[in-house]
């Protein structure tokens, strides 16, 4: 495989994913994931891939994430299982990436909403580098288990893996701090944050906090110039606001989302939940007290546990690892 944690067949799987956006030839196999998963669209799945290219293969982010970890054994190879989600396009690819460059045996379990996308990504990669082991994972017990899931679903990872070295992963979410002085730039980044994927990621933001006297209609009205048309996304909109209004509760209405205090006990991805605070001291404490439930932190500055800019929450590099937790030292340690 060439030198220790060897990153060249992941540069090269990023020119070629690059390529293959540019030139059509993903074409087929983009139309196909939408066929499988109705709430990915062709631009979502282009979006995922491009963001993968760029946030994760590009050499020059690969060279230095990958020296932090040049006094590590390189360890004995292992059969590490990836059971990967399916709520966004190729969510699970960073753990196909983390276990390949350990040197390990890939069994991958992907979900059966992102099966062809997660199945021609691992083609790709066992042409590009020979090598690897790449297998369906099916029913058998490997040496150790990377799971992602819903919290329930990691209840039964626990119970059915108690045996084995394990990283599992369930529910999260994420948060974004607004202080009243973002530029326009910075609320379109917001936008991204909330509605890529539409919203269905433990990375997009589904809570805000905001200063006490912030005006909720600034972000309606900004919100509204790129309003969010998938059917099944508007659907569940719908619903919601037929919920909240049966129930009497308060709420406002953007159009295409709402946006609603955060007592509210509905969880839906077009429900946006706001905190309003009136100093940055309550925003840290919440957070703190918070932090086993959080993803990530949008803001434009504070000493936020993994923090990340506007506009960024979706486009995670090598070094952010799901739950803040150090992946590939996981499996250097096996």
């Amino acid at each position: 495989m060439g030198t220790k944690y060897d990153i060249k067949p992941f540069v090269e799987l990023g020119k070629r994913l690059n390529r293959a956006l540019n030139d059509g030839t993903l074409n087929e196999v983009i139309v196909r994931s939408t066929q499988e998963n109705s709430w990915f669209t062709v631009e979502s799945v282009r979006m995922a891939i491009r963001a993968i290219c760029t946030d994760m293969l590009a050499r020059e982010i690969l060279e230095p994430w990958i020296a932090t970890y040049a006094d590590y054994a390189v360890p004995v190879r292992k059969r590490v299982g990836t059971i990967l989600a399916g709520n966004l396009p190729l969510v699970g690819f960073a753990d196909i990436m983390y276990t390949l460059l350990a040197g390990h045996e890939l069994w991958v379990k992907p979900s059966s909403k992102d099966q062809v996308l997660i199945e021609s990504v691992c083609h790709l990669l066992h042409e590009i580098e020979p090598s690897y082991t790449i297998e369906p994972m099916g029913n058998r017990i490997p040496d150790a288990i990377i799971a992602t899931g819903s919290d329930s679903t990691r209840r039964l990872f626990e119970q059915r893996y108690a045996t084995l070295p394990a990283l599992l992963r369930g529910s999260r979410y994420s948060v974004a701090v607004l202080t009243g002085q973002e530029t326009p730039t910075q609320l379109d980044g917001l936008y991204s944050d909330l509605f890529s994927y539409f919203g269905l990621g433990c990375r997009n933001v589904s809570r805000l906090f905001v200063p006490q006297n912030y005006p909720l209609q600034r972000l309606i009205d900004h919100f509204q110039r790129n309003p969010v048309r998938h059917r099944k996304y508007l659907n569940a909109y719908r619903q919601a606001k037929a919920t909240l209004t049966l129930s009497g509760t308060a709420f406002l209405d953007g159009g295409f989302f709402l946006l609603g205090d955060d007592t509210l006990s509905l969880q839906t991805n077009c429900l946006v939940h706001y905190i309003r605070y009136d100093h940055p001291e309550e925003v840290s404490c919440w957070i703190a007290d918070h932090e086993e439930q959080l993803q990530c932190v949008v803001a434009g500055r504070g000493d936020y546990p993994r923090r990340v800019d506007f506009g960024m929450a979706q486009h995670p590099r090598p070094e952010d690892y799901a739950d803040g937790v150090d992946v590939l030292d996981f499996l250097l340690r096996l």
